[in-house]
C-alpha cells in the first residue's frame, strides 16, 4: 500500500512494503527520490534492519545457532503497519512474524518515521526490545537521489562535499562475496572536503567512510548550488553509492554497522557496530535531508 503525506511544500509517498520512501516531490513537481528504474537499480530508499550489508554466505551464528539472512536484512521485504499519520508525518511499524522469527528470534518493534520539513525531510528509526534478553541489531538508511537535482546539468558537474576536511581510506567491498575487506583500499582522500562526482567511483561498490570529522555531506553542483545535503551525525558510518552501470542517481547511506568484514568471524553479536539493546529499552536514530 502507498501512503501519501504532504506539508504544503513537499509531497511524499511511502510504500508499506519495507516502509520505503518511493517519491518526494517539491513545489515545482521535481522528483528528488530515485525513480527505481530497473534498467539501473529498482530500489528507491530501502530501510536496512537488523543488519547492514551482507553476511558471509548469508549466514551467521546467532545465540549459538546458524541463521540465514539476505543482504541488508529482512525489513526491506516485510509489510509494515501504520502507527501514526498526520500532516507531513507518517510512522510505520514492523513486529515479528513467522518469517522473521526463523532468522531473528526476538520480540521487537521497528518503527520508521518520515517527517516533512520546510527544506526536506527527516527519517527516524526506532528499535524497541520487547523481549526479556539483550537484542543485537544494526540499522541504516539507503536513500537514492536523482542527479542532476532540479536543473539541467551533467552528473559530473556535481561534487561530494563534506562539512570538514577529511582524510579517509575507504575499504574494498568484494564484489564476489559482498564482504568488506579492511585490508584493501578502494578510495583515499587526504585533507580534502570535496570529491568530484564520477561514475567510476562506484565500480567497486559503495565508498564506506568511518570516523568522519563531518556531520553533514552533500551532493552539490558548485556552479549553481543545487543539490541534496544529509546530516548523518547520529550514525558512525556513511556509505555513498551508485550502480556500476552509470545510473543518474547517488545514494547517501547512514549506517550504525556494516557488512561482515573479511577479518572477522561469523558470530552475529560480534559484528562490527552491533548494538546490544537491553530488554525493555528502545533507541532512535535520525538523519535529516535538505534540498539545496
Amino acid at each position: 500500500m502507498l501512503y501519501t503525506v504532504s506539508n504544503g511544500k513537499y509531497t511524499a509517498q511511502v510504500d508499506s512494503t519495507g516502509a520505503q520512501l518511493v517519491s518526494l516531490k517539491g513545489p515545482d513537481g521535481f522528483e528528488y527520490v530515485w525513480t527505481g528504474d530497473p534498467a539501473y537499480w529498482k530500489g528507491h530508499a530501502p530501510v536496512l534492519f537488523p543488519i547492514v550489508g551482507g553476511l558471509r554466505d548469508n549466514k551467521a551464528l546467532l545465540e549459538g545457532r546458524w541463521v540465514e539472512m539476505g543482504r541488508h536484512g529482512f525489513a526491506r521485504h516485510q509489510e509494515f503497519s501504520p502507527a501514526e499519520q498526520g500532516e507531513g508525518l507518517l510512522s510505520l511499524e514492523l513486529t515479528p512474524n513467522q518469517e522473521t522469527e526463523k532468522c531473528y528470534p526476538f520480540r521487537f518493534a521497528f518503527t520508521v518515521t518520515y517527517a516533512l520539513t520546510e527544506t526536506g525531510y527527516t527519517t527516524t528509526f526506532t528499535v524497541e526490545n520487547r523481549g526479556d534478553r539483550p537484542m543485537p541489531f544494526v540499522v541504516g538508511g539507503h536513500p537514492g537521489f536523482n542527479v542532476p537535482v532540479d536543473e539541467q546539468a551533467a552528473f559530473e558537474d556535481y561534487v561530494i562535499r563534506f562539512e570538514q576536511e577529511e582524510t579517509q581510506r575507504c575499504p574494498v567491498i568484494r564484489l564476489d562475496t559482498c564482504l568488506l575487506d579492511p585490508t584493501q583500499t578502494a578510495f583515499e582522500m587526504t585533507a580534502q572536503k570535496e570529491i568530484p562526482l564520477r561514475h567510476d567511483l562506484f565500480y567497486q561498490d559503495a565508498l564506506v567512510f568511518e570516523g568522519l570529522n563531518s556531520s553533514t555531506v552533500a551532493v552539490v553542483n558548485p556552479s549553481t548550488g543545487k543539490g541534496v545535503e544529509m546530516d548523518f551525525s547520529q550514525f558512525p558510518l556513511l556509505g555513498i553509492w551508485s550502480c556500476v552501470n552509470d545510473g543518474p542517481y547517488v545514494c547517501l547511506e547512514p549506517w550504525t554497522g556494516c557488512a561482515t568484514q573479511t577479518t572477522e568471524g561469523d558470530t552475529f553479536e560480534e559484528k562490527k557496530g552491533m548494538e546490544l539493546l537491553p530488554a525493555g529499552e528502545k533507541r532512535s536514530y535520525s538523519f535529516q535531508v535538505r534540498f539545496l
